[in-house]
């Protein structure tokens, strides 16, 4: 990877995959994740082995989700599981900038009534909302769903290795995980923007770790360590990989989560979907084994995945800050 003096990296690696799919070439890619994940905290990942009719399918649901009426999108508004649509305007990250300029329709784990979590009241649990308005929605999404299910797997084992753990080391903490599947659509933002109006603003991603598919229309961008900025643009039969702060904080800050931003000022619709990966809820994340190096001290007490989710949460979305206010 191409680097400044300062350590600075100019461009996001491209790393295929198969090579430990298939046994062929595990300790390369194993390599290769590894210096990423320490340097940029991004990459791409090409031989996946996600079938590009999976992937056309979820796009194209959802332009046609997001191009249905408002009051058919609000059938099925966001809920307390974290599932269903928030409008355009529905978070913001600090009170100094302005909302996000993005609508979402978020689904997870489909929970009915008679799952063990959802009886015993384990927050962010539940079924997932599908609107009457569109059948075709729930098959499509459900089939990528299961998709990047297979992809998560195979990027744990892959984190596991280069982490110099066993490559099932992280297996045991996503028997019942918690996945969730986020259509995002970028309406376009006027060239002359406010500088703090955003697709969606500066931030770091929450969990473990995201892997993102997006369209030609471009507008990702991703920190430098010398507070520039440079563009994770569409490759195609790629997915772009990034750690988040969970697993940052997991790792004892040896691998990074790293500030990413969208301005679409392309005069054109823009559409991704993020699969955010994230382990049980009552998984307990404290330092790894041989991630204190030098017998430093871990950074960060214990704390349960599902608690630390929560504060994001609470502290990210208007309808959960609603919530809170009404005592919820």
């Amino acid at each position: 990877m191409p680097e400044h003096s300062d350590g600075a990296v100019d461009m996001i690696p491209i790393i295929d995959i198969a090579g430990f799919r298939d046994g062929s070439a595990k300790d390369r890619v194993v390599r290769q994740v590894q210096e990423a994940a320490e340097t940029v905290g991004f990459l791409y990942i090409a031989g996946h082995g996600v079938d590009q009719a999976v992937i056309d399918g979820a796009f194209n649901a959802s332009r046609a989700f997001f191009a249905l009426p408002e009051a058919d999108k609000l059938t099925v508004k966001i809920n307390s599981s974290h599932r269903g649509f928030m409008p355009i305007n529905n978070s913001t990250y600090t009170a100094d900038l302005k909302p996000n300029f993005n609508e979402t329709f978020l689904a997870g784990l489909d929970l009915g009534p008679d799952d063990p979590d959802v009886k015993a009241g384990v927050p962010l649990h539940g079924p997932n909302q599908w609107p009457a308005a569109m059948p075709a929605l729930r098959p499509a999404i459900d089939a990528y769903f299961n998709a990047l299910r297979d992809v998560g797997d195979t990027v744990l084992r892959i984190f596991g290795r280069a982490l110099d753990l066993d490559e099932d080391y992280f297996l045991p903490y996503f028997k019942k995980p918690m996945p969730f599947v986020r259509l995002l659509h970028y309406p376009p933002q006027p060239p002359t923007r406010a500088e703090n109006e955003f697709g969606i603003a500066p931030h770091t991603d929450y969990g473990f770790v995201t892997i993102l598919a997006q369209d030609e229309v471009g507008g990702l961008q991703v920190r430098r360590r010398d507070g520039g900025w440079i563009d994770a643009p569409y490759v195609p039969g790629t997915f772009v990989v990034n750690i988040a702060d969970m697993l940052k904080r997991w790792t004892n800050d040896r691998w990074l989560s790293t500030p990413h931003r969208v301005i679409n000022t392309t005069g054109r619709e823009r559409y991704s979907i993020p699969f955010f990966f994230d382990p049980t809820y009552h998984t307990l994340v404290e330092c790894i084994p041989g991630c204190n190096r030098n017998g430093e001290a871990p950074k960060y007490p214990p704390i349960t995945w599902g608690d630390y989710l929560k504060q994001r949460f609470d502290s990210t979305y208007d309808y959960r800050k609603a919530k809170r206010q009404d005592g919820a």
